[in-house]
């Protein structure tokens, strides 16, 4: 089952672009990496040159030789039995980092062959440790491929209207109100669900709790597994491990900055750094660096030695937590509990959809404790957005910023309908992704 991915739109802009080179598309593994790649290939070219590198002997040896395009071209099409064509065929290099030298090549193909229409996927994690294996820096173009945002979930459940509202540039508000709960509902059971395609694609088909709950729980499995298979040192994948089950009681602190301390006692920074980077490489954690003042640009002033960790995913987190189905028909229980890390990490993921957002959080030390969960810049404006996990909305940490910096606007994200009181917008967690893409029209 092929579900829509947005990213799409961008391969297509890819394959237009004048300046294109190879394409290394990037993200936790499982995430649909593959799967669009190959609907990419298949709807937009006459014919797909794939090729899978993970066991292939024949494609480490073809690589392994000197870097001649015109040789490497023969190679591919023996292997694939497709005459390659420049334009008109889409040469795919997956599992990329079982052969490191293949990702040497693209530099060539930059460089000496710019015709072809190369993607590769595949985790680069240990790649650049290969011996005689050098990045193609400088010579690829990236796209970062996430799980299903919350209007792509929508689309795979077959409710292209309801898309088509949350995602209108001019948001009919009255007409919205109407279809609230239904959306509300629908967040729960994103929550629940995430946006992993394989979870995504069994509820759309079975609307099965327990066999959501059972995919989930094995992409976890298979991403422990991932800590020792790409780390030779037990002892690191051990620290790994360690950081990954930490994150989601990380999250329901009172204060949801990360402490190493949790991790065991005595643990230090510098004990776990290495960890930490290695999860964000893979994809598999969010980190937010806490912002010392709201001037632009915000990560210029964004503290790296303070930061939440959040998790790839919101309903992987909810598995790791173990959140019972149940909880989705009894109210809104399912954003309180965990002291609302769910609603911190949905939002979160809403905020990041199309990836030109940069995102802080921010805390007032002193009796107040004040914390805004993210503070977010658009263009030339830095928006504070509080994260409300009850229908209760007294924001009592974005007033004392409100108070302290005077923004033009302000943004409150819950479970309630969508209200402006002055410059503070109430914005419900299925439309904040729409706001912020077209702000300048709220």
């Amino acid at each position: 089952m092929y579900m829509y991915r947005q990213k799409i739109e961008d391969l297509k802009a890819w394959q237009k672009s004048p300046h294109r080179k190879p394409l290394i598309v990037q993200g936790a593994r499982q995430v649909g990496k593959t799967e669009l790649i190959r609907e990419f290939g298949r709807t937009q070219y006459r014919q797909t040159a794939y090729v899978n590198l993970d066991n292939n002997s024949r494609m480490a040896a073809l690589f392994d030789g000197d870097f001649d395009v015109n040789r490497l071209i023969q190679g591919l099409k023996a292997e694939t039995n497709v005459d390659i064509e420049p334009d008109s065929t889409l040469i795919v290099l997956d599992e990329i980092q079982e052969v490191p030298k293949a990702l040497t090549a693209l530099k060539y193909f930059c460089e000496n062959a710019p015709q072809y229409h190369i993607v590769v996927a595949g985790s680069l994690l240990g790649v650049a440790t290969h011996q005689g294996v050098s990045f193609p820096v400088g010579k690829v173009d990236y796209l970062e491929l996430a799980p299903l945002s919350f209007r792509e979930f929508l689309l795979a459940l077959g409710e292209k209207h309801l898309v088509e509202m949350i995602t209108s540039p001019s948001v009919d508000q009255e007409l919205l109100a109407y279809f609230h709960d239904r959306l509300i509902d629908y967040i729960k059971a994103y929550c629940y669900v995430g946006g992993m395609p394989e979870v995504v694609a069994s509820y759309a088909e079975q609307r099965s709790w327990n066999e959501v709950r059972r995919i989930q729980n094995n992409i976890l499995f298979d991403y422990a597994n991932d800590f020792s298979k790409h780390t030779p040192e037990a002892s690191f994948a051990r620290r790994i491990e360690q950081v990954w089950r930490i994150i989601p009681s990380q999250l329901a602190k009172e204060n949801a900055k990360f402490v190493f301390g949790m991790i065991r006692a005595g643990a230090r920074a510098k004990e776990y750094e290495l960890a930490l980077a290695w999860l964000e490489e893979a994809g598999l954690v969010r980190r937010i660096n806490r912002l010392e003042a709201p001037r632009i640009p915000i990560v210029s002033y964004a503290n790296a030695s303070a930061f939440k960790l959040y998790h790839l995913d919101v309903g992987l987190l909810a598995a790791m937590v173990r959140l019972d189905e149940r909880v989705l028909l009894e109210g809104d229980q399912v954003f309180t509990e965990f002291r609302g890390s769910l609603a911190e990490q949905l939002a979160l993921q809403e905020l990041q959809v199309d990836g030109g957002l940069d995102v802080c959080y921010w805390a007032m030390d002193g009796q107040s404790r004040a914390e805004v969960e993210f503070i977010v810049q658009t263009g030339s404006q830095i928006v504070p957005v509080e994260v409300k996990s009850e229908i209760n909305l007294r924001a009592k940490s974005l007033a004392v910023y409100m108070n302290k910096y005077q923004p033009r606007l302000a943004v409150r994200s819950s479970v309630a309908n969508y209200k402006k009181t002055d410059n503070l917008y109430d914005v419900p967690f299925y439309l904040l992704n729409n706001f912020f893409r077209n702000i300048q029209k709220y």
